[in-house]
């Protein structure tokens, strides 16, 4: 499993950090997740928020970029029909060179009716705008003078300098939660960002119904949580965040209602009374919220997806309680799934060495 982390950069209602402070330590903590042994930093996108949270992420990945060596750096999910396709290409591209090409593109179609009023674009064209968005970025990446006349862009005879280090383009995830969304990431070759494991599979039924090999792609999970030494102190540390964080995300899906059942999430659980639930929940999945143990146990319960983009810069936690957290799951956590990685590739190996000595020992010895 990669393991990765998502930095929205945000305060609580509480403000707890004047903006350039809180944006310093988090690119810090980004820095230091490369040095914890993280393989990717996710970065997230929404618009017109008070806290903070970051509305625009290609700067953030080349301040990233610039001080760090080898660690990935995504996006999780840029919202492409707020943005003109030709902007995100130069910018990804140019990232991408500032990095050595280390940079994965997440697009994804948004869904919170504020941001889309305040763009004066009409939610109704979301969809088709993500669409022809990620056809033209794909294009530019790969080809020369490229004219496209489309829906919503109209381009002429672009060739994009510079191109991207990595070929033959910048991988390319599409965030989906639908079962519509999902199958048209796989039917057009593209990575899978998601939220949820029951996607995994439906995921890769129609990347083999397009002719693909599940094996050629990614799927990465959305997951919010904390560690600390003992299940307790965890919730003692991040039950404000987090609540603050399900009853905001919860009031913007259930404004938008693009599910069945998203009303749900409108009325999150008390402080308090979070941790007592017996399966604390959200977005469907469970919060990893305890102790290493803890963590371990519920991640072994999901195999079916290759990305982990943990949310640990929870909103307002004290960026050294984050630090911590994130310490101790790179510590004790991300040790034991590649162990278990190891030994996984390691039985292939011996049975295939064991299959050769045994044709070898039967095989008849030539007289001399």
């Amino acid at each position: 499993m990669n393991f990765g982390l998502l930095e929205s950069f945000r305060n609580s209602d509480r403000n707890e950090l004047a903006f350039p402070e809180l944006y310093r330590r988090h690119v810090d903590l980004a820095v230091e997740a490369e040095e914890m042994g993280y393989d990717t930093i996710w970065l997230t996108e929404h618009h017109f928020v008070g806290d903070g949270y970051s509305p625009v992420m290609l700067p953030l990945a080349a301040a990233i970029a610039a001080r760090t060596k080898k660690i990935r750096i995504g996006t999780f999910v840029l919202l492409m029909p707020l943005h003109h396709p030709l902007h995100v290409a130069e910018s990804a591209a140019t990232v991408d060179v500032l990095s050595g090409g280390r940079l994965d593109l997440g697009l994804g179609q948004g869904y919170r009716p504020q941001e889309f009023d305040g763009f004066n674009i009409a939610r109704t064209e979301r969809a088709s705008r993500l669409r022809e968005g990620v056809e033209i970025i794909r294009r530019v990446f790969t080809e020369n003078d490229v004219t496209h006349e489309g829906q919503h862009f109209t381009v002429r005879n672009v060739t994009l300098y510079p191109k991207p280090v990595q070929q033959p383009h910048i991988p390319i995830w599409i965030g989906a939660r639908s079962r519509k969304a999902t199958e048209r990431a796989a039917r057009n070759g593209y990575h899978l960002a998601g939220t949820g494991p029951r996607q995994a599979e439906l995921y890769k039924e129609a990347l083999k119904a397009a002719g693909r090999n599940p094996a050629d792609f990614h799927i990465a999970q959305l997951r919010f949580g904390y560690v600390a030494a003992r299940r307790e102190r965890a919730w003692d540390d991040a039950e404000y965040a987090i609540h603050y964080l399900m009853a905001r995300y919860g009031q913007w899906i259930a404004e938008a209602a693009d599910a069945p059942g998203d009303q749900r999430f409108a009325k999150a659980p008390s402080i308090g009374a979070l941790r007592k639930l017996n399966d604390t929940r959200f977005l469907g999945e469970p919060l990893i919220i305890g102790s290493p143990d803890d963590a371990i146990e519920m991640l072994e319960r999901y195999t079916d997806y290759t990305h982990l983009a943990l949310g640990m810069s929870l909103p307002g936690l004290d960026p050294k309680k984050v630090r911590a957290s994130m310490r101790l799951f790179a510590r004790e956590v991300i040790p034991h799934f590649r162990r278990k990685s190891r030994a996984a590739a390691a039985k292939p190996r011996a049975a295939r060495a064991g299959r050769a000595l045994a044709a070898a020992i039967a095989r008849p010895r030539a007289r001399g």
